[in-house]
């Protein structure tokens, strides 16, 4: 068979069929590379092309540096980096039947603390999904400085605006990849499951999705923008230039990452707590969506509270020790004293003694285990429970709960652990200096996919609303 071709609204693209009888097309671009007028600027629809595009190969991926975990090798969960060029908004799309009946939509968005991360790592392999009826789609957007730093005489939520064009071009082009532009689901994780949860709640969303999958993240991390021009402030002074998209224009994309850097060091970032004494990043990035524009014009959280997203089915879960991946390969969590776990959480938590000695600081529990609890219901379960009693449309929650043998099992279920069982994707992880193992169990990741595929197709996982499915 011949390599597919597909029309979309700004031209023809060539995919490749694979080995797996999926046609696969790469780096198709949904808006306009973001240059010149168009950095800290609106997306705007992808210029026209003659003849046919071809996407047999990767494309660009956001400005980026890579920060790795000491002892792992996360490289297939997070992608390759930085690859160099300026049309990198685009989408990747994995179709069993191109021009094909009308199948369910799935768009994923990817994580990485809003400063990372790409719809084309490994782990994002939709072939399975493919091969199960469905057509997916990953998504690429401006991330830390470019898409989430806003700036006088700038566009905010950038990042987030791009994820809503891409959406755009899905129910404008999806059709002729097979998909159903009616039958879309949004699901994100970690970061992007903070995007999702924040597009849940945005009115510029309506329309463009009907179920929703929220994995590791949840609408309360936030910020106003207080705390955001306060680190616009720190990163220009950094760069020795005014808090403006103009003036941030003029500097390199390199020296923007370099700027980006020094905030992500120990004691980099200004003080990011709100008036309540809360940093919504919990340190693990200065870069988060902003409240108050047209995107968020109020907190997503209290949005769907008071019923945004009621039509959208929702799935939404995390792990059950997501910040085992942050505490276990630095050492932290043998070394940290008592004392160092209440400063270390005194930076993102009004009452941080409070908080551990309800975990059971002080009690004979070692400082380290208190700390890694705590913070995986403040970070991640906390919200995800939140999410989920709130929505006022048909809610599934799932845990995941099984656990990585790397660094001898001291990681347990933790941060990012879902994923390449979600995709199916299990030989795309496997290896000595990964979280998997040699040999994670097969079982777990063909019944993950599958109900991934069964609430896109019908709005139901598999179990019932008032049950939580345990993964193990």
């Amino acid at each position: 068979m011949t390599d597919p071709v597909v029309p979309t609204t700004s031209g023809a693209v060539r995919g490749q069929l694979t080995s797996a009888g999926v046609a696969l097309f790469r780096g198709i671009p949904y808006a306009a590379a973001p240059e010149g007028e168009l950095r800290f600027a609106e997306p705007v629809p992808a210029p026209p092309w003659e003849g046919v595009r071809d996407t047999a190969r990767p494309g660009p991926t956001a400005p980026q540096r890579r920060h790795d975990v000491p002892g792992l090798d996360l490289a297939p969960l997070t992608g390759p980096g930085w690859r160099p060029g300026p049309e990198y908004l685009t989408v990747d799309v994995w179709t069993p039947q191109p021009g094909g009946a009308a199948l369910p939509v799935l768009v994923f968005v990817h994580g990485g603390a809003f400063i990372g991360g790409t719809g084309s790592a490994p782990v994002c392999d939709g072939t399975a999904f493919a091969r199960g009826g469905a057509v997916l789609v990953t998504v690429q957007y401006r991330l830390g400085v470019d898409g989430f730093l806003p700036l006088e005489g700038g566009t905010t939520n950038l990042g987030l605006r791009d994820q809503l064009a891409a959406l755009r071009w899905v129910r404008d082009n999806i059709a002729g990849f097979g998909g159903d532009p009616a039958n879309v689901t949004l699901f994100g994780a970690a970061s992007g499951a903070v995007s999702v949860s924040c597009l849940l709640g945005s009115p510029l969303s309506a329309g463009l999705f009907h179920r929703a999958i929220v994995q590791s993240g949840h609408p309360d991390m936030v910020r106003d923008g207080v705390q955001a021009r306060r680190l616009a402030k720190v990163i220009a002074d950094e760069l020795k230039t005014e808090a403006t998209a103009e003036a941030f224009r003029k500097v390199s994309t390199e020296q923007l990452l370099d700027a980006q850097d020094a905030v992500l060091r120990p004691g980099g970032a200004p003080d990011l707590r709100d008036a309540l004494g809360y940093d919504r990043g919990y340190g693990l990035s200065p870069f988060l969506p902003v409240v108050g524009d047209d995107v968020l014009p109020q907190h997503p959280a209290k949005a769907i509270r008071a019923g945004a997203g009621a039509g959208v089915d929702l799935l939404v879960g995390s792990c059950s020790e997501e910040m085992r991946l942050y505490l276990v390969p630095t050492g932290a969590l043998e070394a940290v004293t008592d004392d160092q776990a209440v400063a270390a959480l005194a930076v993102s938590h009004p009452d941080p003694a409070g908080v551990l000695h309800a975990y059971g600081l002080g009690s004979g529990r070692t400082a380290g285990e208190v700390l890694v609890e705590a913070l995986t219901d403040l970070v991640f379960r906390d919200g995800v429970r939140d999410l989920a009693a709130h929505h006022t449309g048909r809610t599934f929650r799932y845990e995941f709960e099984w656990g990585s043998p790397a660094l001898d099992g001291r990681l347990g279920a933790c941060h990012g652990l879902e994923l390449p069982f979600v995709f199916d994707a299990l030989d795309t992880v496997t290896g000595p200096r990964g979280l998997f193992g040699e040999q994670p169990p097969q079982e777990l990741a063909s019944e993950l996919n599958d109900a991934w595929l069964r609430f896109a197709a019908t709005g139901a996982p598999g179990w019932a609303e008032d049950t939580v499915f345990h993964a193990y």
